[in-house]
């Protein structure tokens, strides 16, 4: 194992706390991705308003910025409902902030938008007709939607998904600026206190690296999947 002046092992630890991390935020943001298509698809127009101003501001918005804004400004929230409970009702709670969690809340928040935009465009991809023919068998519409429109919905969705946890994975090392102790913040650590910073850096950049090319094949994997019986 790399010592690399006695931050190896502070090193990967970071590398395993930005991969749980990654595939938390993915999963929040899938989430929030399917609930943000379909309401944008809805006929409801509150659920569609709502999620349209959520995709706008989100995607208008720096990650960075939002990323500070929602960490900073929920704490302000969290600390202004906690301070009205006790005022009004002599409620004392105490609420403390983990920046793992809200790493994985911010970061999902933030791809919910990107994953409803990717979501909403791969339903409307799917053919109506086939939808129709497995009413018109008598399916229900929880057997239309597990059999015919998911599967046909993750076909279309794949490239961008892929697409989108890309982006997220390199996302993550924006959390070293709400104190997070990831890879990224360790070497950056490290190369203030030894001054040799791509002594550091490269290697963090080579496990970003590895991590992408493992979850690339995931992806060549489940669109081949998705893909049997369809011409490539």
């Amino acid at each position: 194992m790399l010592d690399l002046q006695g931050y190896g092992p502070r090193l990967i630890e970071g590398a395993g706390v930005t991969v749980q991390l990654a595939v938390l935020s993915l999963l929040l943001a899938v989430f929030l991705g399917l609930l943000t298509a379909i309401a944008k698809m809805s006929r409801h127009w509150f659920l569609h308003r709502i999620a349209t101003l959520y995709t706008t501001v989100i995607r208008g918005v720096p990650d960075l910025v939002l990323m500070l804004l929602l960490f900073y400004g929920g704490q302000i929230g969290v600390n202004a409902i906690s301070d009205m409970l006790y005022d009004h009702f002599d409620i004392d709670i105490y609420f403390s902030f983990d920046a793992f969690a809200a790493g994985v809340l911010t970061i999902g928040f933030i791809f919910g938008a990107y994953m409803g935009e990717t979501f909403r465009g791969a339903f409307m991809a799917v053919d109506n007709g086939q939808i129709e023919a497995g009413k018109a068998y008598g399916m229900s519409s929880v057997l239309v939607f597990r059999r015919i429109r998911f599967p046909q919905m993750m076909r279309h969705a794949l490239p961008g998904l892929s697409n989108n946890w890309m982006v997220l994975l390199k996302t993550t090392a924006l959390v070293s600026v709400i104190g997070l102790t990831d890879m990224v913040r360790v070497a950056a650590e490290a190369s203030r206190a030894t001054h040799e910073p791509f002594v550091f850096l490269v290697p963090v950049a080579v496990a970003y690296l590895l991590i992408a090319s493992v979850t690339e094949w995931i992806f060549a994997w489940l669109q081949k999947r998705y893909n049997v019986g369809y011409g490539e």
